[in-house]
C-alpha cells in the first residue's frame, strides 16, 4: 500500500466521532494524548488499538495517533474522534533479524528520532500511550522529552531468542504505567526482564460481540470448520488443513473455510499452503475467502472454530470472538488461549502442532453436537461479561489519566484491572 509523506495528517476535530463514541462526562481543559501503534491494518492488536482510542476519546481527551503507514484502521480511528499522523518510526519485524533488515531498521530509527521528536515538541502531549512492544523507540522518546508513557503490551514472544526478548522489554522500564493483556504475557515479560516483575496491570482485551444475539448452527450434515486470522506458519493454518484432511480420512463430512491472507512477500509459505489445500481428500471441501473486515457472518455460518496456533498467543481475540458468536472452539493449549477460554465448557484445548489432536478435538465436539451447541450459547454470555469493551476502554483511559497526573511516575502494582 502507498505511504504518504511523513507528517501528513488527516482527521476531524477530536470528539467528532459517531454518537456512541462521543466524549462523556464533564468537559475539562483539553488534555492531549499521543498514541503510537505499529500498524494500520485490522487484525487483533489493531482492533484493540481502536478500542483504546475510543476509550481515550470517551474520557474527553484529545487523541492524536501516530502510525507508520496508512491503511484501513485510519478511517476507523478518525470516526472514533482521533486525529492521525503518519511517521517513519521503526517497527521491529522478524525481517530485522536479517542483515539487510537490521540496516533498514537502523536507517528508519534515525529518521524516526527526528520525526518523533519533532511531533512531541510540536504537540506537547500530556501522556504518550505506546501500543505493543514492537515500536520501542517511542518510550525512549517519551523519556527524552519528559512525556509520561503508558505502555500496553499485546505480545508474548516466549519462543523468540532471549536477547531479542530483553531488547524489546527494556524500553518498558521507561513507562509510568505498564498494561498487559493477559497473565501469560505478564509472565513472559518478567522472565525476559525480571526488573519488570510486579510493575504491570493485567487488562484483558475488550472484545465486542456480534451485531445480533448468537443462535445455534443450522445443523446441516456437513460440518463447517472455520479458521480466521493470518495465513501463516505460526498461526497453525497448515495444521488446520491437515486436521480437516484427517477428519475426512476418519469418515467425517467436513468443509474448511479460511478467512485471512498470507503476509505480503511470503511466497514460499503461500506455495506450501496451496499444496496442502490440493490434497485430493479435500477436493471441494475448502474455501479461501481472503481477508474480511467483518468475521461475524463467517462465524455464524460455521459449526466449529479452529485456533491451532503453533506458537503461544498472548491472548486469543479470535477464540473469544468464536465463543461470543456461540460457537465451540478447538484451540491450542498454549500461551494465553487457556486463560482466554477459561470456564468455557464448549471449548476444547489440544496439543499445539498436532493435526490428529486437533481432529480429535473436533470429533469430541461432534460426539454431542446439540449439547455442545447449547453450552456454547452459555459460554457466549460468560465471555460477553468478562470481555466487555466498555470495561477495557475505561481501564485504558484511567491509566492515561493517572500517568498524565502523576508527578513521580511510581509504577503500578501487578494485578488485574477491574
Amino acid at each position: 500500500m502507498s505511504r504518504p509523506a511523513a507528517g501528513g495528517t488527516s482527521a476531524p476535530a477530536a470528539g467528532a466521532g459517531h454518537g456512541r463514541r462521543a466524549a462523556t462526562g464533564p468537559r475539562q481543559a483539553p488534555v492531549t494524548v499521543l498514541v503510537a501503534h505499529p500498524s494500520a491494518e485490522l487484525y487483533g492488536s489493531d482492533r484493540m488499538l481502536e478500542e483504546s482510542v475510543t476509550g481515550l476519546v470517551e474520557e474527553g481527551l484529545d487523541v492524536l495517533v501516530a502510525l507508520p503507514e496508512r491503511g484501513p484502521l485510519v478511517p476507523r480511528l478518525e470516526a472514533a474522534g482521533a486525529r492521525v499522523v503518519v511517521l517513519p518510526v521503526p517497527v521491529v519485524r522478524k525481517s530485522a533479524l536479517r542483515p539487510s533488515g537490521a540496516l533498514r531498521l537502523v536507517r528508519t530509527a534515525l529518521r524516526g528520532v527526528l520525526a518523533g521528536g519533532s511531533l512531541l515538541r510540536g504537540t506537547r502531549p500530556a501522556v504518550l500511550y505506546v501500543s505493543t512492544q514492537v515500536v520501542p523507540l517511542w518510550p525512549v522518546l517519551g523519556r527524552l522529552f519528559g512525556v509520561p508513557v503508558v505502555a500496553h503490551v499485546h505480545e508474548a514472544e516466549s519462543a523468540a531468542p532471549r536477547l531479542l526478548q530483553r531488547a524489546l522489554a527494556a524500553p518498558l522500564l521507561l513507562s509510568r504505567r505498564l498494561l498487559v493483556n493477559s497473565a501469560f504475557a505478564d509472565e513472559v515479560l518478567a522472565a525476559a526482564l525480571p526488573r519488570l516483575s510486579g510493575r504491570s496491570v493485567v487488562v484483558p482485551n475488550g472484545v465486542a460481540g456480534p451485531p445480533a444475539p448468537p443462535s445455534p448452527p443450522d445443523g446441516s450434515p456437513r460440518v463447517r470448520l472455520l479458521y480466521v486470522g493470518r495465513l501463516s506458519e505460526r498461526k497453525g493454518v497448515l495444521v488446520a488443513v491437515a486436521a480437516a484432511a484427517e477428519l475426512v480420512r476418519r469418515g467425517e463430512d467436513v468443509h474448511l473455510d479460511l478467512v485471512g491472507d498470507v503476509y505480503e512477500g511470503h511466497d514460499g509459505f503461500a506455495a506450501r499452503l496451496d499444496a496442502a489445500l490440493a490434497d485430493p481428500l479435500l477436493a471441494g471441501r475448502t474455501t479461501r475467502h481472503g481477508f474480511r473486515r467483518e468475521v461475524w457472518p463467517h462465524l455464524a455460518a460455521c459449526d466449529v472454530l479452529l485456533v491451532p496456533s503453533l506458537l503461544p498467543e498472548p491472548f486469543g481475540n479470535t477464540a473469544v470472538e468464536g465463543v461470543l458468536a456461540g460457537r465451540p472452539v478447538v484451540a491450542s493449549a498454549s500461551g494465553g488461549l487457556p486463560e482466554a477460554l477459561s470456564g468455557c465448557r464448549s471449548a476444547r484445548l489440544v496439543r499445539p502442532g498436532d493435526p490428529s489432536a486437533l481432529a480429535h478435538g473436533v470429533q469430541d465436539v461432534l460426539a454431542d453436537r446439540a449439547g455442545t451447541a447449547r453450552q456454547a450459547l452459555d459460554d457466549a454470555a460468560l465471555l460477553a461479561a468478562r470481555h466487555d469493551p466498555a470495561r477495557y476502554r475505561a481501564a485504558v483511559a484511567a491509566a492515561a489519566r493517572a500517568a498524565a497526573g502523576s508527578g513521580t511516575g511510581a509504577p503500578a502494582t501487578s494485578g488485574a484491572a477491574a
